[in-house]
């Protein structure tokens, strides 16, 4: 560079054209028209479709909704948003029928209910809760008397036994972790059961969702969804999950400080294309304990008479920490002992050989019997092959020993 020569003369001198380039300016209802849309695009984004309108919608959503179908007929912020519409909102043309929409945003949000303050930001919303936040809160609030809260206080109090004594622990609350039928939390300082649950069906957002019969430790009770519930203990940064007694983490998926691992139990199916396996398959599965890993345990299942000299599935494991393996092994073979499935095989020697793990009886309610199991109620039910489902007996027999 020519001494004395600066960086634009240099720039100039190769043909460099440095003028600043203008940026166009818009105008105020221009901005306006595009930050109202940006909000648009980010609600569509959040919750995976547009706003809509109904009364059950929230103010937040029916606003935007109301925004977007005017949007939608003005051919100003259509030209406006040229090259904005990365969603797809405004369609190909503008609305042909004019929309009986009278008013701006704060006129609107008045008409709808919200409390506006004329000299907030009106893109902001920042009065207005989400539908899902106002939903949680309100059926979170909804609590009715629980008209037999006699059968749980017995459970309430036991818990609380439990947890000084140590036998249950108190975890922090992970977020949107399971809710399930039998858990416990503590959610705003009580405790809460969740005592039934409803069948799953799809939410307006295309999430699965089930109503909850859920019992609180005050002898109230609340017809809660899942979800709702889950947001809640999200929201409450001293809500904790409570702990299964006795065996611990018997369902979970991690370790906790202090586990004494001591195996698997696990259930598989058999994979034999004999006649009477085929056709009973789904009811027919193997119910065993191990140490070890269960995939490299059953890795030589079809050379091995125990497992029916086939491949097989595993369909469920469970992982036992703190407890006696071969107790538990033991209690549920004696507990489905009377659908034991009666087969003999040859080995490779020729010898007979009679698999006694393998049993007539539906994966949900082994998964229920083992539930008992953890609960220590399992010596208070038997199954019924006829109905096909636990039954709890008249007068129970003294408890099985693990």
């Amino acid at each position: 560079m020519p001494k004395g020569q600066t960086d634009a003369e240099m720039l100039a001198a190769l043909g460099v054209d440095t003028t600043p380039t203008k940026k166009a300016k818009r105008t105020p209802k221009e901005e306006r028209i595009i930050a109202g849309f940006e909000d648009i695009v980010r609600f569509t984004k959040e919750h995976g479709a547009p706003p809509q309108h109904g009364e059950d919608r929230d103010i937040f959503e029916r606003l935007y909704a109301v925004r977007l179908d005017r949007i939608r007929q003005s051919k100003e912020c259509r030209k406006v948003l040229e090259g904005m519409d990365e969603e797809g909102l405004l369609g190909e043309k503008p609305l042909e029928e004019p929309l009986d929409i009278e008013g701006d945003d704060e006129a609107l949000l008045a008409a709808l209910g919200a409390d506006e303050d004329s000299s907030s930001d009106i893109t902001k919303l920042e009065h207005v809760k989400s539908r899902a936040e106002i939903k949680a809160a309100e059926e979170v609030a909804k609590r009715e008397t629980c008209r037999n809260f006699a059968v749980f206080r017995p459970l309430f109090e036991s818990v609380q036994q439990e947890i000084e004594s140590g036998d249950r622990k108190i975890l922090k609350f992970k977020d949107n972790a399971e809710v399930k039928k039998g858990d416990l939390f503590i959610l705003d300082g009580q405790k809460l059961f969740v005592a039934e649950e409803g069948e799953l069906f799809i939410n307006d957002y295309d999430r699965q969702d089930r109503r909850l019969r859920v019992i609180y430790d005050n002898g109230t009770e609340s017809d809660i969804l899942m979800r709702s519930l889950q947001r809640a203990l999200n929201k409450d940064k001293a809500s904790r999950r409570i702990t299964d007694p006795t065996v611990g983490p018997l369902f979970s998926g991690e370790e906790e400080e202090g586990d004494l691992a001591t195996g698997y139990i696990y259930i598989l199916r058999s994979l034999s294309e004999e006649p009477f396996i085929a056709e009973n398959r789904e009811v027919i599965h193997k119910i065993g304990v191990t140490s070890g890993d269960v995939k490299k345990r059953v890795a030589n299942a079809k050379k091995d008479p125990t497992y029916l000299l086939a491949d097989v599935e595993i369909v469920q494991t469970f992982k036992l920490a703190n407890i006696n393996r071969k107790g538990v092994e033991s209690l549920l073979h004696r507990f489905f002992a009377d659908v034991r499935l009666d087969v003999t095989l040859k080995d490779r020697f020729d010898q007979p050989v009679e698999p006694k793990e393998w049993f007539l009886v539906p994966l949900p309610v082994i998964e229920e019997a083992i539930s008992l199991l953890v609960a220590g109620t399992l010596a208070d039910f038997s199954y019924d092959p006829e109905k096909g489902k636990l039954v709890e007996r008249i007068a129970p027999d003294k408890k099985l020993e693990i």
